[in-house]
């Protein structure tokens, strides 16, 4: 991935670089007096850029260091405040938003006026000025340990034992809550599952500080007696693998370290694959943090050693796939304490062993003890803090509240902070601040994946290439990080899609006190850590305001530089936006006390790019809102605007927009080229030219549509869209769409287009809601790219599934049924879907009648069966084991308790046989229930538009 524009390491050097290189240009040639300085500039700035770079890569700077990387991105924010300042000001008229970059060589244009040259010739001096004065700062002051010796003394003390050795030696006796996952690693290894002659391996998973290493430990305790040749190995985030294969020889040859020497690397994997040929051995690989090097090492490893085990640890999903397959083996995924085991070792680590916790002490612990999360290490570290403190509630009472925010400095402490650093140093830069950003958000927030993107992007964190969009790009930064364990992923879609994350309350903790050191976050309304002097020159603000109310902004706060102001909650009282000039993101979702006259200065936020208004009680936009030229997100989901003004198409840049389906647009849509999701749009609401010009955005992708219900009265006066024309129109530019860039629709009362002759070629998801038809559309077969889809039909027929069956790409299927076909439905291998992953039927008003037959369906994983009506005993065997990847079946019916016992009575037979053994999950419904929420659904439709089309109805939607 290109360098990221905002670095966390760099701050904007980079945006800066490029703004600079703009004013070099033939066409500037007559401000010939201000090039030898601009260019003294840009080798000035890359030098530092690169250091910077470099540097964010050591994890244990000296003070000197860290104050010079700070002055370096402190002066980077100054340059591009003040280079933006210039090109406000010397702008006459709105800026039309082709890049801030295009905007400078547009703006130089007019410099004509001796007054404007001088203007830029101050602003290149002073940066200039600012630039020599940091360089020669740091030369001044440059530590001078080097003239007196070559040897470092100060890394020398700073030098530490790795924290995750010590658990290495803790002794059984002290550990609480290992004993089930010890003996489930043991099953795992030594079960006998196939007659395969190869090593046995399972591969420990989880976050740092869960116990991975003292896991498998444990096993490695029990279990080495067993065999003659065994080592246990850590490998680290910078690997010597000379070290490392030597280390492994040296100890399952018991050969001395000095004795395992070797010519290369490769030399010494065929000497250690030569001593353990047909021997058997057990090795622990602790701490593998990357794919490469596991390839390595799994080379010493004969394929052929019957009754060999191998354990490895890493905190990465992938690396510990790649292990997994690499034998065939398992994955072990570690779980947080219970409970029960958290308060088992609060109490150990606290009292001695006669002694029990004390009931004035009881809340709070268990308060403590919920903000650990059942991470052993978190667990650990705050009792050390609690062993020098008073055991009194008012005193732990302060700990629980300033954990990990006003910690005092503790070995402990320092303990834990020592394992998140190496997951957050081993990052490029590009993730340190893509998981640096998370600190804005309040502890136990429940963040969305979409909203939280959008504002990386809006920042500038993330920005395209050529190969995938910025979003993508963005998307690929999320999973990386849940692939890192670093977040937590919550679903809340019906096929398992991770839709958001949460930041457990440890790595929260340390990522606003990294932060805080970085200048990088301000927090009002929450304790902030006492260890450090915050900046006043506030970058980025964070308003959270707790039970009580509203708070106060401490004094002496610098705003006019802040680049992202995020309100929770109710939060304070809102200020002026004109304090605000630099501003890229602005978050207000669920501002109780927002008001239209909040956003009289909104047109002054001129690099303004992420703008969310979502849930306020706003009622109209004001006209300038189209002044803000470089706004690339706008939700007004929530709200109660009812129109937009016309000056929303002069948003040339906006590519996200997202509306209630009451809002109506005004003429000129198709001035919005760069639009690429648009939701939710109520097509009766809209004037005659919408429908063309909503054909005109060829840039679309992503479009949620709300069509007149069937029984709309057509001689409404207030709908302006109706009749063969609206019907003509719509489906031209549906067509327009699908042959460019269109890939997920949703269609609300779309029964009679879905009977049309659409063109989507390029479609991957399509979903219909109220929109009964008795047949798959026969232009569904064209969908050579489809890979979600959602329909209703009368009645599922035979030839309906071999329709559906063919598509070659299809992944997620949910198929609803309103009336009974009078036919069995039989899925085979001739009927196709060959790479259907999850299949969700329901039969509305109908028992479910479908059988499985050999060969069909051969990847599907989740199988979901919802019938309002009882289902029928003799049809109880839906054929099951007949789909071989099946993992996971859930059954919604309604029926007497009787019939519910018979179902999952016949459900887990089928289970108990599939060679999965897939989970189980039963719901028993009520039909009147049912049928009352039918009545409410159509009266509050959009509160499941997230669910379908992944549009508004979740209160956390960017949180």
């Amino acid at each position: 991935m290109e360098a990221a524009l905002v670095s966390v390491a760099t701050g904007v050097l980079k945006p800066v670089l490029g703004k600079l290189a703009a004013l070099l240009g033939e066409e500037y040639k007559r401000f010939k007096g201000v090039h030898g300085d601009i260019r003294f500039l840009i080798d000035e700035l890359a030098a530092m850029h690169a250091f910077l770079l470099k540097m964010s890569e050591e994890e244990d700077l000296d003070l000197q260091e860290k104050v010079w990387m700070t002055a370096v991105r402190e002066l980077s924010y100054g340059m591009e405040d003040c280079i933006d300042d210039f090109m406000e000001h010397v702008n006459d008229k709105v800026i039309k938003p082709d890049g801030l970059i295009e905007n400078i060589k547009t703006s130089l244009w007019k410099l004509g006026k001796l007054k404007a040259r001088r203007r830029i010739g101050n602003v290149i001096q002073d940066m200039k000025k600012q630039t020599i004065e940091v360089g020669d700062r740091n030369e001044r002051y440059k530590t001078r340990d080097a003239s007196f010796s070559t040897i470092n003394f100060s890394r020398i003390v700073k030098a530490a034992v790795d924290p995750r050795a010590l658990s290495m030696f803790e002794h059984a006796s002290k550990l609480v809550g290992i004993d089930q996952p010890k003996a489930d690693i043991i099953k795992l290894l030594t079960e006998r599952g196939s007659t395969k002659e190869q090593p046995k391996l399972v591969s420990i998973v989880g976050f740092g500080g869960m116990g991975k290493t003292t896991l498998a430990n444990q096993v490695f305790q029990d279990l080495k007696g067993k065999f003659q040749c065994r080592a246990f190995l850590s490998v680290s985030r910078n690997p010597d693998m000379m070290n490392i294969l030597r280390t492994i020889f040296s100890e399952v040859s018991g050969q001395d370290y000095s004795n395992t020497k070797a010519g290369s690397i490769q030399q010494l994997i065929g000497r250690i694959l030569d001593f353990l040929t047909d021997r058997r051995y057990f090795v622990v690989v602790d701490d593998i943090w990357d794919m490469d090097t596991w390839c390595i090492i799994k080379l010493v490893f004969p394929m052929t050693s019957s009754g060999s085990i191998i354990i490895t640890t890493t905190r990465i999903n992938d690396v510990a796939e790649s292990c997994r397959s690499s034998f065939g083996g398992e994955i072990y995924n570690i779980s947080p304490l219970t409970m029960v085991h958290s308060r088992e070792l609060f109490r150990r680590r606290l009292f001695d062993s006669k002694e029990d916790l004390p009931s004035h002490l009881e809340k709070v612990s268990c308060e403590i003890l919920k903000k650990c999360d059942g991470l052993p290490l978190a667990i650990i570290a705050i009792c050390g803090l609690l062993a020098n403190k008073e055991r009194r509630e008012d005193v732990w009472n302060q700990v629980k509240d300033s954990i990990g925010r006003a910690l005092e400095r503790n070995p402990s402490v320092e303990r834990m902070m020592k394992i998140l650093s190496l997951s957050y140093f081993d990052l490029p830069p590009h993730l340190k601040t893509c998981l640096l950003y998370l600190s804005i958000f309040p502890e136990d927030s429940l963040i969305m994946k979409k909203g939280l993107i959008w504002r990386w992007i809006g920042e500038g964190i993330i920005h395209t290439d050529d190969r995938y969009t910025v979003y993508e790009l963005g998307e690929m930064c999320f999973n990386e990080l849940i692939n890192r364990s670093l977040i937590q992923p919550f679903k809340t879609g019906k096929f398992g899609k991770v839709k958001g994350c949460r930041v457990h309350d440890t790595i929260l903790d340390f990522l606003i006190s990294k932060s805080i050191e970085e200048n990088f976050l301000t927090l009002v309304g929450v304790p902030i850590p006492t260890i450090r002097t915050q900046s006043k020159v506030v970058r980025r603000l964070s308003l959270q305001v707790g039970d009580q109310g509203s708070s106060t902004m401490r004094t002496g706060l610098v705003l006019s530089h802040v680049r992202s102001l995020n309100m929770f909650r109710n939060s304070l009282n809102m200020r002026t936006l004109k304090e605000f000039t630099h501003l890229r993101v602005l978050d207000l979702k669920s501002c109780s006390n927002l008001d239209e006259h909040h956003l009289d200065n909104i047109a002054s936020l001129f690099h303004l790019r992420y703008l969310n208004l979502q849930s306020t009680r706003i009622n109209e936009l004001p006209e300038k809102i189209g002044r803000l030229g470089c706004l690339e997100m706008l939700d007004l989901r929530g709200t109660n605007v009812l129109e937009l003004p016309a000056s929303i198409v002069n948003l040339t840049k906006l590519s996200r927009l997202l509306v209630s389906n009451l809002v109506k647009f005004p003429n000129g849509i198709a001035k919005m080229q760069a639009l690429e999701t648009l939701k939710q749009v109520s097509v009766s609401n809209q004037p005659y030219e919408f429908l063309w010009g909503l054909g005109q955005l060829t840039n679309l992708r992503n479009l949620v549509l709300v069509l007149p219900h069937p029984e709309a009265d057509s001689d409404n006066k207030d709908t302006n869209v109706v009749g063969e024309d609206y019907n003509k129109d719509i489906l031209s530019s549906l067509c327009k769409l699908g042959t460019k860039n269109l890939s997920s629709m949703t269609i609300w009362n779309g029964s009679s287009l879905l009977l049309e002759d659409l063109c989507l070629l390029n479609l991957k998801k399509l979903i219909s809601c109220s929109s009964t038809v008795q047949r798959v559309p026969k232009w569904v077969k064209s969908l050579r790219n489809l890979q979600e889809l959602r329909l209703e039909l009368e009645g599922v027929k035979q030839d309906d599934l071999c329709i559906l069956g063919a598509l070659p790409t299809l992944l997620i299927l949910h198929l609803k049924e309103a009336k009974q076909s009078n036919e069995k439905l039989r899925i085979s291998g001739e009927v196709g879907f060959l790479f259907l992953r999850n299949f969700f039927y329901m039969a509305e008003f109908h028992p479910v009648d479908l059988m499985f037959v050999a060969g069909s369906m051969p990847k599907l994983e989740r199988l979901e069966l919802n019938s309002w009506f009882a289902v029928q005993l003799e049809c109880l065997d839906f054929g099951i084991k007949n789909l071989p990847c099946l993992i996971t079946v859930e059954c919604e019916v309604d029926g007497n308790c009787g019939i519910l016992e018979a179902i999952e009575t016949a459900m887990e037979r089928a289970a108990s046989t599939h060679p999965n053994h897939p989970t189980l999950f039963f719901k028993k419904l009520d039909i009147g229930s049912y049928l009352h929420q039918r009545v409410d659904f159509e009266q509050t439709r959009k509160v499941i538009f997230d669910e379908w089309s992944e549009g508004p109805g979740s209160p956390l939607e960017g949180r």
